[in-house]
């Protein structure tokens, strides 16, 4: 069905179909038509129209008239269309990856502008997608990166497959800080554990220490 967004495939469509039926010479207008011919293709219009378009071409007598009054309808539209899709394409190819962000949210960024694109109808490859995503994250994930594009087939793989093995080796990151910042709490306990023995000892060694300074003194008071 025509609809806003996809006349341009819609006309494709059509003129393979015609073609098929051998009737698309109805639509090129050159030379004289058949008259059933032309109904034919007519009639093949109006069944892949909604029904506001077909009131809109209603008093239209022939194919061509037709089909030109679609063409007229939707190419204004389509140069509309057609300039979204270059605002998209130029948002994309400035995007990248910043420090704060997961994979998760800048891959969120990433998938929404591509499938915005896609909606209006151009196709973005999903090697585009995967090798945008792979040259744009943090340096961080530039060993992981190295390392799906060295043994495994970007050609062949697909977006979702890429954004897995980034979280993944993000979980591996997270975790290798969590280990750092546990060792480093470690020293800090022991080294206040140290200390707590260095205290308990210096509170140990004085009362020896006086009870060693008292045998001096009574020694001496009983001379006296």
């Amino acid at each position: 069905m025509l609809s806003e967004n996809n006349y341009g495939v819609w006309a494709v469509k059509m003129k393979t179909f015609m073609r098929a039926q051998g009737v698309w010479a109805a639509v090129e207008g050159d030379g004289v038509v058949d008259d059933k011919k032309d109904q034919i293709a007519l009639a093949a219009i109006v069944q892949t129209v909604p029904e506001a378009v077909v009131l809109a071409i209603a008093e239209k007598d022939t194919t061509k008239e037709a089909w030109d009054a679609l063409k007229e309808m939707h190419i204004g539209e389509e140069r509309v269309r057609n300039a979204n899709v270059q605002t998209l394409k130029m948002e994309l190819e400035r995007l990248y990856m910043e420090d704060a962000e997961t994979i998760g949210e800048y891959a969120m960024k990433l998938t929404t502008i591509v499938n915005k694109i896609r909606a209006l109808g151009t196709k973005v490859e999903e090697t585009t997608v995967v090798e945008k995503l792979l040259h744009t994250v943090t340096d961080k994930f530039q060993h992981i990166v190295g390392t799906i594009e060295q043994w495994g087939d970007v050609t062949k793989m697909y977006v979702m497959e890429a954004i897995g093995r980034l979280k993944a080796y993000e979980a591996s990151l997270a975790g290798q800080r969590r280990g750092k910042e546990g060792e480093q709490q470690l020293l800090f306990t022991r080294a206040e554990w140290e200390a707590k023995i260095a205290e308990e000892k210096k509170s140990d060694e004085a009362p020896r220490q006086r009870r060693q300074e008292e045998v001096p003194r009574q020694v001496q008071q009983v001379k006296n």
